[in-house]
């Protein structure tokens, strides 16, 4: 069972979330939040497997939330989406530098929210699906600090070229084709590149990628 925890100042965009998570088998909302300091304290009682955060919201906004929940070493099994309204939101890729698992608009379909939740449960980068990964290289692509690329020494040619395909958006099954590799091949450089670059999930291997040059924006097309 996937425990969800919901966050958003709107009572009936919370009940709405719920009465559609609820209704999946394998999906349990375990609790609501009205703002982001109460998600910080629910989150840390519930220790949900993921958090439905919301960008906006009062006392506490959702960007800060984020940030105080990824910092605590306790919490760092919980996984979160960021939900808003805009898919161009200023703060996503924010959100994502500071380590959310990715975000999803608020009228995506139900589907494809019950979906979100599952990926990222599953420790997958998830993108709303009505964006593109332009928006991940616009972002990435125009950092407000650069950050030092040493750590791409700590890998090898191999575990640098699937980095750069992971950026690119590419499963991996796409990456075990490109690569002439088994699926099973391409999921363990994956999962050895977050080890050695000490990333969460497959949203921190696109934003290392992007910040520490690797790759630059439209790169794959």
């Amino acid at each position: 069972m996937i425990r969800v925890l919901l966050a958003d100042d709107q009572a009936l965009v919370r009940a709405g979330f719920r009465a559609l998570l609820d209704s999946a088998e394998d999906v349990s909302v375990v609790a609501e939040a009205a703002d982001g300091q109460e998600a910080v304290r629910m989150t840390a009682a519930e220790l949900p497997d993921v958090v439905l955060m919301d960008i906006r919201m009062p006392i506490l906004d959702g960007l800060a939330a984020t940030r105080r929940i990824l910092a605590d070493p306790a919490l760092e099994p919980v996984r979160i989406v960021i939900l808003t309204t805009f898919d161009l939101d200023e703060y996503i890729f924010e959100a994502l530098r500071t380590g959310a698992s990715g975000f999803l608009v608020k009228d995506t379909e139900p589907e494809e929210l019950l979906q979100g939740v599952r990926v990222v449960t599953r420790g997958d980068a998830l993108l709303s699906p009505a964006v593109t990964r332009r928006l991940i290289a616009d972002y990435a692509g125009r950092p407000k600090r650069p950050r030092p690329s040493a750590r791409l020494a700590e890998l090898t040619d191999r575990e640098r070229e699937v980095l750069a395909l992971v950026a690119g958006g590419l499963t991996n099954e796409e990456i075990a084709e490109r690569l002439v590799v088994s699926p099973a091949t391409a999921k363990t450089h994956v999962s050895r590149t977050m080890v050695k670059l000490r990333v969460r999930d497959r949203a921190q291997l696109v934003v290392f990628a992007y910040e520490s040059s690797l790759v630059a924006p439209g790169w794959l097309e």
